[in-house]
């Protein structure tokens, strides 16, 4: 094939490199616009993992570049006057320059023609088979196919300059100073024999405040200097960017991210030229995960790779390619764009003890985990795990040798400790009779307390009849209510040290359907009673009944109804009460714009939509024992256009918390059926952290959280202080001992009839490790 590279970063002339190791028959040309062997930029990073991948796709220039690389393992956090280091990382540094002069050499050592001080804006000038747009962030060749590729570019919040220093930094270095207008903070790592890469970075409205937005460019470096001289050791910062003046090296990066990554152009009559994405084009990732050149090196072996599985149908190669490496690409984008907004808001962690400054920082991308974090460097998790129990006023000390994870540290609030932070979620069942609970809840929830959970909730219980989701639905209205929940609450505390709670709510517009195996969300066949929302709406269009807009009397009714079910659940001794304002039930209906479209003072800002569900709120706080928590459950996010946002879901927080709240329960969206939600592993946890720590009240966390690792992250990383789970526990009564058992933490109560279970069952795990690299077992 004739192929063209247009761009001579890593993706063009590695890429050109390896189709011309593979057939020398190839005609390949490489096309940059600067001159020979020039370059700018500074160093660049590499995990151990992409230099496995890089030798097996070409040894030669793989050690070549192994050769000029610096090795270190170690990472370094400066934060609040102390240092905290982690090792175990594996990363690589290696001067721009160097590695593009290695791809360079070598392409021309296989024959590949470089082409520079070209800088090519229509790809028309060229005849190939095959064309490679690989010509960075602002591609002009992606603008010219924009319709095609459909790019979506995204830029982020902080301002940032790439220096360098002749300071040799022996770790990856974070280092974050507090300024009188706000925070900055540096990157910085070794790349070569005497240079460092020392990157600054500030929120916008930080750098703008600090005068850097006027300030020449030999101005914005000295006050780099100034500021984080106690890292430079005396050694000055430095830019290469000689092109730039003034605030222009002080850039915003582009998330990138597009639709499509091949345009097929008219060629001859009949025929086609695919113009194909690749590297920084076609997708970017936040420099503070180190992923650009990885990203860019392995598309280019991707598509080789791809080609060589298809040598005789160029299409379906490139199809191969799109569809599998999108994946990938977009699995670290994700990465990336949690790891970008952590540092956008590190105003939002400056609360945090260095301790877990460090451990935030480190787990930002959600890449890495606790478990990951203990096979790196098993000394610092334990040394953070002892620090962290002890915050926790965790009383039992382990030996040198082992640790509390923090699921299992306690929590308390008010006058209720729990014994570890895992919460059994509150679950529909469907089974009550007239709102009665019966022998199923008893099993139900009884294994669960039993399964060693430190609190189990109870699925959403209703202040009346026509509260009620469905006719299976549970109740606290009646005096047969208080005596059947009684008994559970009883066997809960006789047969186990968990704590149990109740979720109070009203179905609202959701109300009077079917249960959840005869059709979710569908109106009863007969029966059906009227249901109120905070305006009139039909959940399901052409299918739901018709709610009514409450009325003043009737929120008041309603609003007595709670107090009643309140009071009725102290009777029955629950240590806990949370109020469902969530999921588009009838508090939750106020609260979104979606489903409020009242003109009285119930509806209009963020402040009259919120009033009802507090003055119930405060309604039952007032009669609910104040050794007792109360927490709220919400919808962080609608996830359609016009709906309740995550910065509404910050405010409706501190709203409850000055109320009297003592817990927010964030979950998100089953507001509206136009939802749009983005799912994937502990997909809702961000909403929790933004609450926890802007709020400033403790959350609990739920959604997609499926294993011990998850809840570990979640609760030493600061995102929350108590983890939901739902299906796990549908699925496994016991799953809290069994995640126990599996992570090799064995100071855990079991009930002791089924304390023979115990050993068991932790020796079969352990056998399990055994088998695992070593690192990766307690």
């Amino acid at each position: 094939m004739r192929i063209v590279c247009i761009g001579g970063g890593p993706a063009g002339l590695y890429f050109g490199l390896l189709m011309k190791l593979r057939n020398p028959a190839h005609e390949v040309s490489v096309i940059e616009r600067n001159r020979p062997y020039d370059t700018f930029g500074w160093g660049v990073v590499f995990s151990d993992q992409t230099l496995e991948n890089l030798r097996a796709a070409d040894g030669p220039s793989a050690e070549m570049i192994l050769d000029a690389f610096n090795h270190w393992d170690d990472i370094d956090v400066h934060f609040g006057g102390r240092t905290i280091r982690s090792s175990g990382h594996g990363f690589c540094g290696i001067g721009r320059k160097r590695l593009l002069n290695i791809l360079q050499a070598r392409c021309e050592a296989l024959g590949v023609k470089l082409v520079f001080e070209t800088n090519v804006t229509n790809d028309d000038d060229y005849d190939a088979d095959l064309i490679i747009a690989c010509d960075g962030a602002n591609s002009p060749i992606r603008q010219k196919y924009a319709a095609t590729y459909r790019p979506d570019i995204d830029t982020r919040d902080c301002r940032f300059v790439w220096l360098g220093t002749h300071k040799l930094f022996d770790a990856f270095t974070f280092a974050f100073e507090k300024t009188e207008w706000g925070w900055f903070q540096a990157h910085a790592y070794r790349f070569d024999e005497d240079t460092s890469t020392f990157i600054v970075e500030a929120p916008e409205r930080v750098w703008r405040a600090a005068g850097l937005d006027e300030m020449s460019k030999e101005d914005g470096i000295a006050f780099c200097e100034r500021l984080f001289a106690k890292y430079l050791d005396g050694h000055a910062l430095m830019s290469n960017a000689a092109h730039l003046r003034g605030s222009a090296q002080w850039i915003r990066f582009p998330r990138v991210v597009n639709q499509e990554w091949v345009h097929y152009k008219p060629r001859g009559k009949d025929g086609t030229t695919p113009v194909v994405l690749m590297g920084d084009a076609a997708h970017t990732a936040h420099f503070s995960i180190g992923s650009g050149t990885k990203l860019a090196l392995e598309d280019a072996i991707a598509l080789a790779d791809s080609i060589d599985a298809h040598p005789n149908d160029l299409h379906a190669a490139l199809t191969h390619y799109t569809q599998t490496r999108s994946v990938d690409v977009l699995r670290i984008q994700n990465a990336a764009r949690n790891s970008t907004e952590w540092f956008e808001h590190v105003d939002r962690y400056a609360s945090f003890e260095p301790e877990q400054f460090a451990y935030s920082l480190l787990t930002r991308s959600q890449r890495i985990s606790h478990e990951n974090l203990r096979e790196r460097d098993p000394r610092y998790v334990r040394s953070f795990e002892q620090w962290l129990a002890e915050k926790a006023g965790e009383q039992r000390v382990l030996d040198d040798a082992h640790s509390i994870p923090p699921m299992f540290t306690p929590f308390s609030v008010r006058d209720v400790t729990l014994k570890n932070r895992v919460v059994v979620s509150p679950m529909a069942q469907y089974s009550a009779i007239d709102g009665t609970v019966g022998d199923y809840h008893l099993t139900h929830l009884g294994a669960r307390a039993m399964g060693g959970a430190g609190l189990v909730m109870t699925e959403m219980t209703c202040v009346s009849p026509q509260a009620r989701i469905t006719p299976g639905c549970p109740g606290m209205y009646s005096a047969e209510h208080l005596h059947a929940w009684r008994r559970i609450v009883e066997f809960v505390h006789l047969m186990s040290d968990a704590k149990i709670g109740m979720q109070l709510g009203h179905a609202g517009a959701k109300a009077s359907t079917r249960v959840a195996w005869e059709g979710i969300d569908q109106p009863l066949p007969d029966g059906n009673w009227p249901i109120v929302s905070a305006s009139p709406q039909q959940y399901l269009t052409g299918v739901s009944q018709w709610s009514s807009a409450a009325t003043c009397d009737e929120l008041r009714e309603i609003e007595a109804q709670f107090v009643r079910a309140t009071e009725l659940a102290n009777e029955a001794g629950f240590d806990w009460l949370e109020l469902h304002c969530a999921h588009g039930y009838l508090l939750s209906s106020f609260i979104s714009p979606l489903t409020n479209h009242r003109t009285d003072e119930y509806g209009g800002s963020l402040e009259n939509r919120l009033r009802y569900p507090l003055e119930v709120f405060e309604a039952i706080r007032h009669v609910w024992p104040q050794g007792k928590p109360i927490s709220v459950r919400i919808s962080a996010h609608d996830w359609v256009e016009g709906g309740t946002t995550p910065d509404d879901a910050v405010e409706i927080a501190r709203a409850f918390k000055a109320a009297g709240a003592d817990m927010i329960d964030v979950s998100s969206g089953q507001v509206s059926k136009a939802e749009k939600p983005v799912y994937g592993r502990m997909f809702q946890t961000p909403f929790a952290d933004r609450v926890r720590n802007e709020a400033g009240i403790s959350t609990i966390a739920v959604g997609a959280i499926s294993e011990a690792d998850h809840v570990n992250s979640i609760i030493a990383a600061g995102r929350a202080d108590l983890c939901a789970i739902a299906r796990p526990h549908l699925a496994n009564p016991a799953w809290t001992l069994t995640e126990a058992a599996k992570i090799g933490y064995f100071d855990v109560t079991w009930p002791k009839q089924y304390k023979a279970a115990k050993g068991q069952l932790e020796r079969n795990f352990e056998r399990e490790r055994a088998t695992q690299p070593a690192g990766a077992s307690r």
